[in-house]
């Protein structure tokens, strides 16, 4: 029977190799990032690759075609949103014409309710704008940081998948040689289930994208909402970032129904819809199209979302949920990890 102090020991261990790999993954993020990227697009491009090495294709062309898959498919879709933005753009000074009157007439409403003049409003508009502007240089400065990084990642992160995937047999040795003779053949289920798994809930999730996507369309179309497939779409593809993703993307049309239709029914009717697709998306569609292909608790999945968000921003909320679900696999196939199973599992069985 395990003694208190020991437990107490092995905890204090357990949070002081969480917080030191916590350190290392926020400092070491510019690596770190690219890197867990490219070797999530290889376990999902592995089946497509061996498929193309068992038909007779060379190892480097069938990484070459699987790699060029993907970066084709991220430039579809950044092209079809530059298409619709480009349109949203040369429409923008009419919307803004009208997001100006609206604007005047909530002026004019505060001065008739609350006796607040338009001088005065207008003062505390002008005062806004400079401080706006004195903390605008430093942001911009930021922001070109950010950008620099963010371009280096891209360009790193399909170099690193094609690397994972043409070294795979080295990368798997190397996972043998750590787990040793006793792990081989779980080591061997948990990398089997892995690749699996994440290949179909990809797949699934592409297509679900694609309905939701549409579905986003539709409805806007049928409030008359201009660029109806830019918003949709583009909401579509924001729920890669579970939660926030969806209330980020949705604030654009939101203002454009009002700017276009001056009325608040419009705006309301575009948060119906998103609201609609989303019951749907969460209810019948991903049920129906990706099943319960993770089966990560929802506790984990939210603690993987924030946690990625504090070390890695965005790409961390994205990246921390497959890390969880490989760890829940991995638990899946360990006895010794029963209390980390019940921990991260969806529908935990009675007997763990």
């Amino acid at each position: 029977m395990t003694s208190p102090s020991r437990n107490i020991a092995q905890t204090l261990q357990i949070l002081q190799v969480t917080v030191f790999g916590a350190a290392v993954l926020y400092f070491g993020k510019t690596l770190f990032i690219p890197l867990f990227m490219g070797l999530l697009i290889a376990m999902i491009m592995y089946p497509v690759s061996r498929s193309m090495e068992k038909k007779g294709l060379a190892k480097t062309l069938s990484v070459t075609v699987s790699i060029t898959i993907v970066i084709v498919i991220f430039a579809a879709l950044i092209g079809l949103l530059v298409w619709q933005l480009r349109t949203f753009i040369h429409d923008w000074p009419l919307m803004a014409s009208k997001v100006d009157q609206s604007f005047r007439q909530v002026q004019h409403w505060l001065a008739d309710n609350f006796s607040i003049t338009l001088e005065v409003q207008d003062g505390w508009l002008h005062n806004q704008a400079d401080n706006i502007i004195s903390i605008l240089g430093p942001a911009v400065q930021g922001t070109v940081t950010v950008t620099i990084s963010t371009i280096f990642m891209l360009f790193m992160t399909p170099v690193f998948a094609a690397l994972f995937l043409y070294h795979r047999q080295i990368f798997v040795q190397v996972l043998r040689r750590y787990a040793g003779p006793a792990f081989e053949g779980r080591l061997n289920a948990i990398l089997g289930k892995v690749i699996d798994t994440y290949f179909n809930y990809i797949k699934g999730m592409m297509m679900v994208y694609l309905i939701v996507g549409i579905l986003n369309t539709i409805g806007l179309l049928a409030l008359g909402i201009p660029h109806a497939l830019l918003f949709g779409m583009l909401t579509a593809i924001m729920t890669i970032i579970p939660y926030f993703g969806i209330i980020v993307s949705a604030l654009l049309p939101i203002s454009a129904a009002w700017a276009v239709h001056e009325s608040i029914w419009y705006p309301l009717g575009v948060i119906g819809v998103f609201s609609l697709v989303q019951y749907l998306e969460a209810n019948v569609i991903f049920p129906k199209v990706v099943a319960a292909q993770l089966n990560v608790s929802t506790w984990a999945t939210l603690v993987a979302i924030l946690a990625g968000g504090i070390i890695w921003g965005v790409a961390g909320m994205v990246l921390f949920i497959p890390f969880v679900a490989i760890l829940k696999i991995a638990a899946d196939h360990m006895e010794e990890w029963n209390a980390l199973r019940l921990l991260l599992s969806r529908t935990p069985q009675a007997n763990v």
